[in-house]
Protein backbone atom coordinates (compact mmCIF):
# COMPACT_ATOMS: atom_id res chain seq x y z
CA UNK A 1 0.00 0.00 0.00
CA UNK A 2 1.47 3.37 -0.99
CA UNK A 3 1.41 6.24 1.44
CA UNK A 4 1.34 10.04 1.49
CA UNK A 5 4.93 11.30 1.50
CA UNK A 6 4.61 14.91 2.64
CA UNK A 7 2.50 17.33 4.64
CA UNK A 8 0.16 16.81 7.56
CA UNK A 9 -0.99 13.32 6.47
CA UNK A 10 2.53 12.02 5.82
CA UNK A 11 2.77 8.21 6.13
CA UNK A 12 -1.01 7.70 5.78
CA UNK A 13 -1.49 4.50 3.79
CA UNK A 14 -3.87 4.50 0.84
CA UNK A 15 -5.50 1.69 -1.11
CA UNK A 16 -4.75 1.06 -4.78
CA UNK A 17 -6.95 -1.07 -7.04
CA UNK A 18 -4.70 -3.92 -8.11
CA UNK A 19 -4.17 -4.52 -11.84
CA UNK A 20 -6.54 -1.66 -12.76
CA UNK A 21 -4.37 1.41 -12.17
CA UNK A 22 -0.69 2.30 -12.26
CA UNK A 23 -0.13 4.48 -9.17
CA UNK A 24 2.32 7.38 -9.34
CA UNK A 25 5.34 6.24 -7.33
CA UNK A 26 6.59 8.06 -4.25
CA UNK A 27 9.73 9.06 -6.18
CA UNK A 28 7.70 10.70 -8.97
CA UNK A 29 5.28 12.37 -6.53
CA UNK A 30 8.22 13.82 -4.60
CA UNK A 31 9.72 15.08 -7.87
CA UNK A 32 6.42 16.64 -8.97
CA UNK A 33 5.90 18.59 -5.76
CA UNK A 34 9.57 19.52 -5.33
CA UNK A 35 9.79 20.92 -8.85
CA UNK A 36 6.49 22.81 -8.57
CA UNK A 37 7.22 24.18 -5.09
CA UNK A 38 10.70 25.30 -6.13
CA UNK A 39 9.43 27.04 -9.29
CA UNK A 40 6.55 28.65 -7.39
CA UNK A 41 8.89 29.94 -4.67
CA UNK A 42 11.32 31.43 -7.21
CA UNK A 43 8.45 33.20 -9.03
CA UNK A 44 6.33 34.16 -5.98
CA UNK A 45 3.40 31.95 -7.01
CA UNK A 46 1.04 30.48 -4.38
CA UNK A 47 0.19 26.90 -5.29
CA UNK A 48 -1.63 25.66 -2.17
CA UNK A 49 -3.54 28.33 -0.27
CA UNK A 50 -7.06 28.79 -1.70
CA UNK A 51 -6.10 26.72 -4.76
CA UNK A 52 -7.11 23.37 -6.20
CA UNK A 53 -5.63 20.47 -8.09
CA UNK A 54 -7.48 18.72 -10.91
CA UNK A 55 -6.38 15.08 -11.00
CA UNK A 56 -7.40 13.67 -14.41
CA UNK A 57 -7.37 9.85 -14.67
CA UNK A 58 -7.26 10.00 -10.88
CA UNK A 59 -7.03 6.30 -10.10
CA UNK A 60 -6.49 5.92 -6.36
CA UNK A 61 -6.02 9.70 -6.03
CA UNK A 62 -2.44 9.64 -4.78
CA UNK A 63 -1.38 12.92 -6.42
CA UNK A 64 -4.52 14.88 -5.52
CA UNK A 65 -4.44 13.61 -1.94
CA UNK A 66 -0.73 14.41 -1.67
CA UNK A 67 -1.66 17.99 -2.62
CA UNK A 68 -4.34 18.12 0.11
CA UNK A 69 -1.81 16.86 2.65
CA UNK A 70 0.54 19.68 1.62
CA UNK A 71 -2.12 22.38 2.10
CA UNK A 72 -4.20 22.47 -1.09
CA UNK A 73 -7.74 23.73 -0.45
CA UNK A 74 -9.53 21.39 -2.91
CA UNK A 75 -8.91 18.32 -5.04
CA UNK A 76 -11.06 17.54 -8.05
CA UNK A 77 -10.80 13.96 -9.26
CA UNK A 78 -11.87 12.79 -12.73
CA UNK A 79 -12.14 9.01 -13.09
CA UNK A 80 -14.37 6.80 -15.25
CA UNK A 81 -14.00 3.34 -13.70
CA UNK A 82 -16.63 2.52 -11.07
CA UNK A 83 -14.43 -0.04 -9.25
CA UNK A 84 -11.60 2.49 -9.04
CA UNK A 85 -13.95 5.24 -7.82
CA UNK A 86 -15.02 3.13 -4.85
CA UNK A 87 -11.40 2.95 -3.66
CA UNK A 88 -10.77 6.60 -4.58
CA UNK A 89 -13.71 7.64 -2.43
CA UNK A 90 -12.41 5.61 0.54
CA UNK A 91 -8.99 7.23 0.17
CA UNK A 92 -10.53 10.71 -0.01
CA UNK A 93 -12.56 10.14 3.14
CA UNK A 94 -9.39 9.01 4.92
CA UNK A 95 -7.51 12.25 4.08
CA UNK A 96 -10.03 14.98 3.26
CA UNK A 97 -12.85 16.82 4.90
CA UNK A 98 -16.07 16.61 2.87
CA UNK A 99 -15.60 20.06 1.31
CA UNK A 100 -11.99 19.35 0.24
CA UNK A 101 -12.71 16.94 -2.61
CA UNK A 102 -15.10 16.32 -5.49
CA UNK A 103 -15.12 13.18 -7.62
CA UNK A 104 -16.46 13.30 -11.18
CA UNK A 105 -17.42 9.89 -12.55
CA UNK A 106 -16.76 10.52 -16.24
CA UNK A 107 -14.14 10.44 -18.94
CA UNK A 108 -11.38 13.05 -19.17
CA UNK A 109 -12.97 15.13 -21.95
CA UNK A 110 -16.32 15.47 -20.16
CA UNK A 111 -14.48 16.09 -16.89
CA UNK A 112 -12.57 19.08 -18.23
CA UNK A 113 -15.82 20.59 -19.48
CA UNK A 114 -16.80 21.19 -15.85
CA UNK A 115 -16.70 24.41 -13.90
CA UNK A 116 -14.25 24.28 -11.00
CA UNK A 117 -15.20 26.70 -8.22
CA UNK A 118 -11.70 26.79 -6.70
CA UNK A 119 -9.04 28.01 -9.15
CA UNK A 120 -6.54 25.29 -10.03
CA UNK A 121 -2.83 25.78 -9.52
CA UNK A 122 -2.06 22.23 -10.71
CA UNK A 123 -3.67 20.04 -13.36
CA UNK A 124 -2.28 16.50 -13.28
CA UNK A 125 -2.85 14.26 -16.31
CA UNK A 126 -1.87 10.59 -15.98
CA UNK A 127 -3.69 8.56 -18.65
CA UNK A 128 -3.09 4.91 -19.50
CA UNK A 129 0.21 5.04 -21.37
CA UNK A 130 -0.08 5.55 -25.15
CA UNK A 131 -3.89 5.14 -25.10
CA UNK A 132 -5.22 8.68 -24.89
CA UNK A 133 -4.85 11.81 -26.99
CA UNK A 134 -3.17 14.08 -24.45
CA UNK A 135 -2.96 16.96 -26.94
CA UNK A 136 -6.74 16.94 -27.33
CA UNK A 137 -7.20 17.07 -23.55
CA UNK A 138 -4.75 19.98 -23.35
CA UNK A 139 -6.69 21.82 -26.08
CA UNK A 140 -9.95 21.27 -24.16
CA UNK A 141 -8.36 22.62 -20.98
CA UNK A 142 -7.29 25.74 -22.87
CA UNK A 143 -10.63 26.09 -24.68
CA UNK A 144 -12.52 25.94 -21.38
CA UNK A 145 -10.16 28.45 -19.71
CA UNK A 146 -9.37 26.00 -16.90
CA UNK A 147 -5.65 26.76 -17.10
CA UNK A 148 -5.05 30.16 -15.57
CA UNK A 149 -1.92 32.31 -15.76
CA UNK A 150 -0.19 30.50 -12.87
CA UNK A 151 -1.66 27.04 -13.37
CA UNK A 152 0.87 24.27 -13.91
CA UNK A 153 0.03 21.22 -15.99
CA UNK A 154 1.94 18.04 -15.17
CA UNK A 155 1.72 15.05 -17.49
CA UNK A 156 2.90 11.55 -16.62
CA UNK A 157 3.41 9.47 -19.76
CA UNK A 158 5.48 6.72 -21.30
CA UNK A 159 8.94 8.17 -22.03
CA UNK A 160 8.63 7.17 -25.71
CA UNK A 161 5.27 8.88 -26.18
CA UNK A 162 5.35 11.99 -28.36
CA UNK A 163 3.12 14.63 -26.83
CA UNK A 164 2.11 17.52 -29.05
CA UNK A 165 1.96 20.56 -26.79
CA UNK A 166 -0.33 23.38 -27.99
CA UNK A 167 1.59 26.57 -28.80
CA UNK A 168 -0.20 28.43 -25.98
CA UNK A 169 1.69 26.31 -23.43
CA UNK A 170 5.37 26.41 -22.49
CA UNK A 171 7.40 23.37 -21.50
CA UNK A 172 9.07 24.22 -18.19
CA UNK A 173 10.81 20.90 -17.58
CA UNK A 174 10.90 17.27 -18.65
CA UNK A 175 12.19 14.52 -16.34
CA UNK A 176 12.69 10.83 -17.15
CA UNK A 177 12.19 8.13 -14.49
CA UNK A 178 12.77 4.65 -15.90
CA UNK A 179 10.03 4.07 -18.50
CA UNK A 180 8.15 7.22 -17.50
CA UNK A 181 8.48 10.90 -18.27
CA UNK A 182 7.07 13.84 -16.37
CA UNK A 183 6.32 16.90 -18.47
CA UNK A 184 5.78 20.24 -16.72
CA UNK A 185 3.86 22.91 -18.65
CA UNK A 186 2.74 26.45 -17.98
Amino acid sequence: MPNIIGGKYKRTKLEVPEKIVRPTSALKREAIFSILESYAMRHSIEIYENKSIIDIYAGSGLVGLEAISRGMKMSYFIENNRNVINILEKNCKKICKKNEFKIYFENAINGVNRLFRVDPSIIFIDPPYKKENICYILKQILKNNIKLLNTFIVIEADKEEKILVPKELNILKEKIYGKTKLLFLN
